[in-house]
């Protein structure tokens, strides 16, 4: 593996914009992922070398495209089990538009003893503009000996499906949009809501013992502040608590042991800087995800909202960051470009598959993958070396807006391992500075807040006597201003 260059230029692929390498796995003795939007799925031994590639054709007639960008993958037994959608055939018109009448979700076996693939379950409405739900997650229920489904993207068949793995009959057990989830000790727990309408309303969690179902609603801020459009994008488990790594923060909790839902928020920008189309791992007993800079955006501005859509899809405020998370700590371990779309641990090393590009919207197809998407093999020791020196810039025009919204506090910086970090504000008028200081505590603490004089002009606010996890927020609005953050 380590001795491949895998390296992926846009080809053939009709969809919105470009896809990426999805649902990195790795298990017995197979590494496994798709590549999207070309529909390909790599099977990789690496103990011989030998590489197999399917291309979807069990569900439809080539050409396909598509496959996964969600990172819908799960292990049992002998079995790779790789869930998502695909076009089978595609169709692409010259008007920019995709038609969807092929396009399946679908949930595949690969036996990685016996080298073969099977189609398991797929699912499909036939629509020109509409699709059934796409399969974002895949969580095995070893109490039932079945796969659970999410879907959340798509207009039909949404919600939690039950997938019997011998005989891939599927049945519903709640509806409405649900994008990921995660098992804790005997539960397993999904977010529920529309990522592209205003992120994650609620939690639901399934007793796997009862079949019981219960409803959690997320919790306040650490910082005492509101915050705004928590779009889902991985969930995870560790110490006995559930995490869903949001747009703008982390709710973490388990109502189940005494214990909340809370908000600690973290990369505030106002943009859609989230944690968004890739997976979360467990690495040294902690988590392993990555919060992306831009993973879905529209390619035009758009007159039906001012421009505002774009804006905040375009405007990128830093580098996407590879963090790992050990309670109270949040560790910065990795910089990259516009996306991290799947993190895998292999053989020591740590496996991150980017892309240059986003997704882009309904009318903005291409007939080719628009991104130059590769992986990065990087030692699992940068887990516990000093943090990359990164940097963060925020027009402070978006706080002023999320604050006619009933919000405004931004950023979230976790500051572990930096010895010199440092906010720039270059203001338009004077104005008072708060600071908000906390850590990912567990149980969840409450911040510590310290309130600053700031002049119009150039403020340099040395962060060094600060710790943990800082937010910021400007008493008045300031629509000229602009805050350059620097972890050094």
């Amino acid at each position: 593996m380590l001795l491949k260059n895998y390296r992926f230029p846009g080809r053939y692929g009709p969809e919105w914009g470009s896809g990426g390498i999805f649902g990195l796995r790795y298990h017995n003795g197979t590494l496994y992922f798709t590549l999207a939007f070309e529909a390909e799925a790599h099977f990789i031994d690496l103990e011989s070398g030998e590489e197999k590639v399917y291309d979807f054709t069990l569900l439809g007639d080539a050409p396909t495209s598509g496959g996964d960008t969600y990172n819908a993958v799960e292990t049992v037994d002998e079995f790779i089990y790789f869930g998502g959608w695909v076009h089978a055939p595609a169709i692409y018109r010259e008007e920019e538009r995709i038609l969807f009448h092929n396009k399946y979700s679908h949930v595949h076996a690969y036996d990685t003893e016996e080298g073969t693939v099977k189609l398991l379950w797929k699912d499909s409405i036939h629509h020109e503009t509409d699709w059934a739900g796409e399969v974002s997650d895949i969580i095995y229920d070893p109490a039932n000996d079945r796969l659970l489904l999410a879907r959340e993207d798509g207009h039909a068949n949404l919600g939690v499906y039950a997938l019997d793995r011998r005989t891939g009959e599927a049945k519903a057990l709640i509806n409405g949009p649900v994008p990921k989830g995660t098992r804790v000790h005997d539960t397993a727990f999904f977010g529920v809501g529309n990522n592209f309408t205003g992120g994650l309303r609620e939690i639901k969690a399934l007793d796997l013992i009862s079949g019981k179902w219960e409803i959690f609603k997320p919790g306040g801020s650490v910082d005492g502040r509101p915050y705004i459009r928590p779009e889902l994008g991985a969930m995870a488990s560790a110490y006995n608590r559930a995490f869903a790594f949001v747009r703008g923060g982390i709710l973490a909790g388990n109502p189940f042991m005494g214990e909340d839902f809370r908000f600690f928020r973290l990369f505030e920008f106002y943009t859609f800087y989230a944690p968004f189309r890739v997976n979360a791992i467990n690495v040294g007993g902690g988590i392993l995800t990555a919060y992306n800079a831009h993973h879905d955006a529209s390619y035009r501005p758009s007159s039906e909202d001012a421009g505002v859509h774009w804006a905040t899809t375009n405007t990128i405020s830093g580098p996407s960051v590879l963090i790992y998370v050990a309670p109270p700590m949040v560790k910065i371990v990795g910089a990259f470009g516009a996306r991290v779309t799947s993190i895998e641990k292999v053989d020591g090393k740590l496996l991150v598959a980017t892309n240059t590009t986003p997704n882009t919207g309904a009318t903005e197809a291409t007939p080719f993958d628009t991104g130059s998407r590769d992986i990065v093999v990087l030692d699992e020791k940068v887990i516990q070396e000093r943090p990359p020196a990164v940097s963060f810039s925020v027009p402070l025009s978006l706080p002023a807006i999320a604050k006619k919204m009933g919000a405004g506090t931004f950023g979230g910086i976790p500051l572990d391992g930096y010895r010199e970090p440092r906010m720039v504000l270059h203001l338009s008028r004077d104005n008072r500075l708060t600071v908000h200081e906390y850590d990912l505590s567990l149980p969840a603490g409450e911040a510590v807040s310290e309130t600053f004089d700031v002049k119009a002009g150039r403020n340099v606010i040395d962060l060094s006597s600060f710790s943990g996890i800082v937010g910021f927020e400007l008493e008045k609005e300031d629509v000229r201003g602009k805050a350059r953050i620097e972890l050094r």
